[in-house]
């Protein structure tokens, strides 16, 4: 059975992407606009692959019918850290989403975006986001606002008088570390699949919990075992940590959750030998000096997931590109380890300074939880 085509929007550094690619996705093309993402993608993939164009200017009709089509459109739209500008902004890309869908009719789409999509002052938008992707030939005319397309599109559900290719669109806010990715990172993904080709798909179950992670440090104790290291001590847990470990200690039948632990930093990139000045180790595996703690910037505990891996112009205020040891030392997190919290493979490389690569590595999808998502959904569309 030949594989699925696959067109990939707004490629990034192409986390999205690999995992598209494991679970059976063959790209006809890989679209950025970005320098040094293309750049990273070029080394990562056939360059004939990518293009390095902006989407406004590409013309879908050449890729022809694609299975799937998958992407991040840019989120300073409606990032906490942005401007907040949504439909305003001109680096709102959805419109140009949903034009390549209507053309190229894929089976299916899957995107990406953060979190403050989905705050209340973009509702309005939202649904009109949702029902542009339900309905992607109700185009939206010339002279028209998009509250007054929203209303065509809002007529078009409610009276049913459509003819067109339709989407069931889903969405839904996901926390990656519930799916075993070493990183709390929540992101909102929207999957759609066409109406005529008559198949059902719901998001996986997750797999991964806090409760786990929490009984296999402080009931059973097999996560400093399997490690070889002396448990963090309870006193320097929170309230509220310590509450559901109390919980966990008082269960009857101390039988473990039914999910697996969440993954740590630890777990991850604890057997990877200290960066040194030189990259003795490997040229993405450089230490990197001067980070600094201080409240609200304490960087990411070693025997939790890490925080969310971020890319703002103005550095990150939690100190999410930091590790923070046991013993209350911080540094900072190579490109190396950085690209493992994400999960990508180790061979994966990201071209750009230590800030440009962190960027990459903190706007991509977790190419694990990419694999994820899509595998079952491949299987609903092969």
């Amino acid at each position: 059975m030949s594989k699925l085509s696959g067109l990939e929007l707004f490629a990034g550094a192409g986390g999205l992407a690999k995992g598209l690619e494991m679970a059976g996705i063959e790209h006809k093309a890989l679209v950025e606009i970005d320098h040094n993402a293309c750049l990273t993608l070029a080394g990562n993939y056939k360059p004939e692959l990518i293009y390095y164009v902006d989407i406004r200017s590409l013309n879908f009709a050449e890729f022809g019918h694609i299975d799937l089509i998958s992407g991040g459109p840019p989120c300073q739209p409606f990032s906490m850290g942005g401007k907040h500008k949504g439909h305003l902004d001109r680096r709102d890309m959805f419109p140009y989403v949903c034009k390549a869908i209507r053309v190229c009719t894929p089976k299916a789409f899957i995107f990406e975006n953060v979190k403050g999509i989905l705050r209340q002052s973009f509702r309005r938008y939202f649904d009109y986001i949702i029902l542009r992707l339900t309905y992607p030939e109700v185009v939206i005319r010339d002279s028209e606002s998009w509250q007054e397309h929203l209303i065509r599109l809002e007529n078009t559900r409610d009276f049913g008088r459509y003819h067109g290719v339709k989407y069931n669109v889903d969405f839904r806010l996901l926390d990656a570390e519930n799916y075993g990715i070493p990183q709390r990172r929540e992101r909102v993904f929207i999957v759609g699949v066409r109406e005529d080709w008559q198949r059902e798909w719901s998001f996986p179950q997750e797999s991964h919990s806090l409760e786990s992670l929490l009984w296999s440090q402080y009931v059973s104790f097999d996560y400093w075992n399997n490690h070889g290291v002396k448990a963090s001590a309870f006193e320097d847990l929170n309230q509220r940590t310590k509450q559901k470990i109390a919980q966990l200690r008082q269960q009857p039948t101390l039988f473990p959750p039914p999910l697996k632990p969440w993954k740590t930093v630890r777990d991850q990139i604890g057997e990877l030998p200290k960066p040194d000045a030189e990259g003795s180790f490997d040229v993405e595996h450089i230490l990197r000096e001067g980070a600094r703690s201080y409240p609200g910037h304490t960087g990411s505990y070693i025997d939790m997931p890490s925080k969310t891996l971020k890319a703002g112009d103005h550095g990150v205020p939690g100190g999410e590109n930091m590790i923070r040891y046991e013993d209350g030392a911080i540094r900072y997190y190579t490109i190396f380890e950085a690209k493992r919290i994400q999960t990508f493979a180790d061979s994966y490389r990201i071209c750009g300074s230590w800030t440009e690569s962190m960027r990459q590595i903190g706007n991509a999808v977790p190419v694990e939880l990419g694999y994820y998502l899509a595998k079952s959904l491949v299987k609903t569309i092969a």
